[in-house]
């Protein structure tokens, strides 16, 4: 009995230590040491929104930082806008997580600058959306992991609403790559014949700007409803 015994309780020791560092290094809005020694930096610690601020600093109210995520209210808003970082980036990999309401829609934009009325004039989008419970019909372009009215998605990777997604961006110089689920969704070269082509048949294509700014604001989109939840935010220059 003993002999049986034993190896079992073992067993569940070790059970335990491992659910238990697993915990420590999977915790929410912190970099694990292999990541800060790779150059990875927070965008939010989970607290507040200190090095974040409103588009244009104009008024708004929409966004805040509570139980470990940046929420895009949905009610009792006066003044919506997008929330932009107050540093600019230019070839970097980001990751973050997200989750949405139902019928909700929103965007991450980056290399975006402020000389327009919203940020997705100057600065490509990752689509956020509830692709099955959006009210419209959506094209591929619109569906999540996109990059906005440019380039479709190549399958559906993200989850339903209310669960939340891992997405990443890699954008080196003309190259960039939208990843959703740990699926490769956008493979794109930007400023090539066949981008501008692209870009002349899209809603940007009286936007000279668009997609032409080598280092700008990376923007968490305030699409009017809000409905948005975003963690984990991290970004690694390259």
């Amino acid at each position: 009995m003993v002999i049986a015994i034993v190896p079992a309780l073992a067993l569940l020791f070790f059970s335990f230590k491992n659910a238990s560092m697993k915990t420590t290094i999977e915790k929410d809005n912190e970099l694990t040491a292999a990541e800060k020694k790779a150059g990875w930096a927070l965008l939010f610690d989970g607290k507040d929104l200190d090095g974040w601020r409103s588009y244009k600093n104009m008024p708004n109210d929409s966004w805040e930082a509570a139980n470990g995520e940046i929420h895009c209210k949905e009610n009792n808003v006066q003044h919506r806008n997008d929330l932009i970082t107050k540093d600019l980036y230019g070839d970097f990999e980001l990751e973050f997580d997200w989750k949405l309401n139902k019928a909700a829609n929103s965007g991450l934009i980056y290399r975006a600058n402020e000389g327009h009325e919203h940020t997705f004039e100057s600065g490509p989008e990752y689509q956020l959306i509830d692709d099955k419970g959006y009210p419209d019909k959506l094209e591929d372009w619109q569906k999540s992991g996109a990059n906005y009215d440019m380039n479709a998605p190549t399958q559906l990777a993200a989850k339903p609403a209310g669960e939340y997604n891992h997405s990443k961006i890699v954008a080196k110089g003309a190259h960039v790559e939208h990843w959703l689920n740990g699926v490769k969704v956008v493979d794109t070269e930007f400023w090539t014949d066949a981008w501008k082509k692209r870009k002349s048949e899209s809603k940007w294509k009286d936007e000279a700007e668009y997609g032409m700014i080598k280092s700008g604001h990376i923007c968490l989109q305030d699409h009017g409803g809000g409905g948005v939840w975003f963690k984990n935010i991290k970004i690694r220059k390259m």
